[in-house]
């Protein structure tokens, strides 16, 4: 197993860990609370150098100077999940994709399902912009990062406001409003 280096920095969003190998090549960015956590964490080594970079460009992003990553990365995963997750960057800054549309995009219209299921499992969120897919009726459906950070991300980007924050939920329920407010604002 290759060992990966690792920091923690605080961020508008809260904070973010990235993980890279030794030669740069970033493998993951996660958020304090993960639904599908990576594995092998505990041999991570804590080492700010080899993620500076990612953690200079994230930080751009998030204070609104960068809207393009140009980060060597190295997501781990099964075929048709990298197709899923390389595909993720083509959606242009400040725009969204149904999961239908990225299905079609991947070249697999049927497979909308397929795709959300690789699209939940994105280990390099932001960079390789999983944010901006969407339900195909316009509402904000699962983030890593939750969707009150999902919601920000896109309003930071400009992107179309894709429905009322109080209806936002995965689960149906509504969304806490003043979370989505302080994010943004902190953004």
């Amino acid at each position: 197993m290759n060992v990966l280096f690792y920091d923690i920095f605080d961020s508008p969003i809260g904070s973010l860990t990235v993980a890279a190998d030794d030669a740069g090549r970033l493998h993951h960015v996660l958020f304090p609370h993960n639904r599908h956590p990576p594995h092998g964490r505990k041999h991570w080594r804590h080492d700010p150098g080899p993620v500076a970079e990612a953690r200079c460009q994230l930080l751009d992003y998030l204070h609104g100077e960068r809207s393009v990553f140009t980060l060597p990365l190295a997501p781990v995963g099964t075929v048709f999940q990298v197709q899923v997750w390389t595909t993720l960057a083509q959606i242009p800054y400040g725009q969204t994709w149904s999961y239908a549309q990225l299905a079609r995009h991947v070249g697999r219209p049927a497979a909308t399902r397929a795709v959300g299921a690789a699209n939940g499992r994105n280990p390099l969120p932001i960079v390789l912009p999983c944010h901006r897919v969407i339900g195909s009726n316009g509402t904000l459906t699962g983030f890593g990062g939750g969707l009150p950070t999902k919601q920000a991300l896109l309003r930071l980007e400009g992107a179309a406001c894709v429905t009322d924050a109080r209806k936002a939920s995965l689960f149906g329920e509504p969304c806490d409003t003043s979370k989505v407010l302080g994010v943004i604002e902190r953004i």
